[in-house]
C-alpha cells in the first residue's frame, strides 16, 4: 500500500487522495471483506440500516446484520442483501447485554464490526458494546452510543492496537471525554485530538467542519457536507461508509478521511440540488454514494457536489473495483 502522504496545512483535497489510493477491490465478495454491523432498536431500526447499506456502497463484500429479534424480520426485507441475525431485546427496544456471547459468536468471521447505529439504552448499550470488543481482534468502528464503552473505559480499545474508528458527533465527543461543551465547541480539533490520544484510535467527527484525528495524531480537515448532511441518520451512513472502506483493505486513517470526505461530497452534491438552506432525509446522501463507472478524480467534474465517482474517486476504475460499489447498481448486477 503507498505510503500515507502528509497534507499541507492539513486540508483533505482531491490531491491526496490521489496520492493515497484506496485498496482494489476484488472480484467477489468474500475478498471485499466480510462485515457485521451491531445495532437498531425497535423504535430505530432505520440507523442500522442506512449505516449497514452505505457498508455495501463504499465496497464490503459480505454483510451480516445483528439487530433485535422483534425488527429483523422487517430489516431482512429492507436489506436484502444482507444476514439479519436477530438477538433477544428487551421492552425498551435495547438490546439484551447478556447476549454479547452469542454476538461474538456471530462476528467470529468478520473483517470488521460496527457497532452502534441505532442502539438505545446508553446502560446497556455500553455494556453489550464493551463485552463485545474486549473480545475482538478485527477492525472495529463504534459509533452513535456505543461511544459509551469509550466513555466508561478509555482503555478498552487499546488492545486493538489502532485498528479502530470512531465517528462521534459534536454531543458525542462532549459524553465521551467528559468535557462541556463550551469546551468542544470552542475547540472541536483539540476534542477529537484528545479522544484519538486517550482510546488509541482514529477519530471522525462530524459538524461544520470534520475533523479527522489518526491514533498516531495526525490530522485532517475537511469542510464538506454542510447542510446536505444535517439531518438525523447522517451519521449513520458515514459509519457504515467507513466500514466498508476498512473491510475492503484501507486502514483505520485512510478510511476515516476517505469516507468522511465523499460523505462530505454527497452532501455537498444534495445542497447542490436542493438548496443550501433544506435538508434532506439521510437516505439522500446515502443514495449519492454511488459510482460512475467510467470516473476518475478531478475528471468530469463540473461542480464541487459532483457525482462521488467522478470527483472523490470512488468510482469503479479509480477506486480500483470494475463494478459499481452500489450494490443495486446497474453495474453490478451481474451474478
Amino acid at each position: 500500500m503507498p505510503q500515507r502522504p502528509r497534507t499541507e496545512g492539513g486540508v483533505v483535497t482531491p490531491k491526496l487522495l490521489r496520492e493515497w489510493p484506496l485498496p482494489r477491490a476484488g472480484g467477489d465478495k468474500e475478498s471485499r471483506g466480510r462485515i457485521v454491523v451491531i445495532g437498531g432498536g425497535s423504535e430505530t431500526p432505520g440507523a442500522v440500516m442506512l449505516a449497514a447499506e452505505a457498508a455495501l456502497r463504499a465496497g464490503g463484500g459480505k454483510l451480516q446484520v445483528v439487530t433485535g429479534s422483534r425488527i429483523a424480520p422487517y430489516l431482512a426485507i429492507a436489506v436484502p442483501e444482507a444476514l439479519v441475525r436477530g438477538i433477544p431485546d428487551r421492552s425498551d427496544g435495547s438490546l439484551d447485554p447478556e447476549c454479547a456471547e452469542l454476538v461474538l459468536e456471530l462476528a467470529s468471521d468478520a473483517d470488521v464490526v460496527l457497532i452502534g447505529p441505532g442502539l438505545v439504552g446508553r446502560k446497556s448499550a455500553q455494556t453489550l458494546t464493551a463485552s463485545i470488543v474486549t473480545e475482538l481482534r478485527v477492525p472495529v468502528v463504534l459509533d452513535a452510543l456505543a461511544l459509551a464503552a469509550v466513555t466508561g473505559d478509555h482503555e478498552c480499545l487499546h488492545h486493538l492496537g489502532g485498528n479502530v474508528v470512531l465517528t462521534p458527533n459534536t454531543s458525542e465527543l462532549v459524553r465521551t471525554l467528559g468535557w462541556s461543551d463550551e469546551q468542544v465547541e470552542d475547540d472541536p480539533a483539540a476534542a477529537a485530538v484528545e479522544l484519538a490520544k486517550r482510546s488509541q484510535t482514529t477519530v471522525s467527527t462530524g459538524g461544520t467542519q470534520s475533523t479527522i484525528v489518526s491514533s498516531d495524531g495526525e490530522v485532517w480537515y475537511d469542510e464538506g457536507g454542510g447542510a446536505g448532511l444535517g439531518v438525523s441518520g447522517s451519521g449513520d451512513v458515514k459509519a457504515g461508509v467507513v466500514t466498508g472502506l476498512l473491510a475492503r483493505g484501507a486502514t483505520p486513517a485512510q478510511a476515516a478521511v476517505w469516507g468522511t470526505y465523499l460523505h462530505g461530497r454527497a452532501g455537498d452534491r444534495l445542497a447542490a440540488g436542493t438548496g443550501s438552506s433544506a435538508t434532506s432525509p439521510a437516505s439522500c446522501p446515502l443514495k449519492s454514494l454511488r459510482c460512475s463507472p467510467n470516473s476518475k478524480l478531478d475528471r468530469g467534474a463540473r461542480h464541487r457536489g459532483a457525482r462521488l465517482g467522478s470527483r472523490a474517486g470512488l468510482g469503479c476504475e479509480s477506486a480500483g473495483s470494475q463494478e459499481s460499489c452500489c450494490p443495486r447498481s446497474p453495474c453490478n448486477r451481474r451474478k
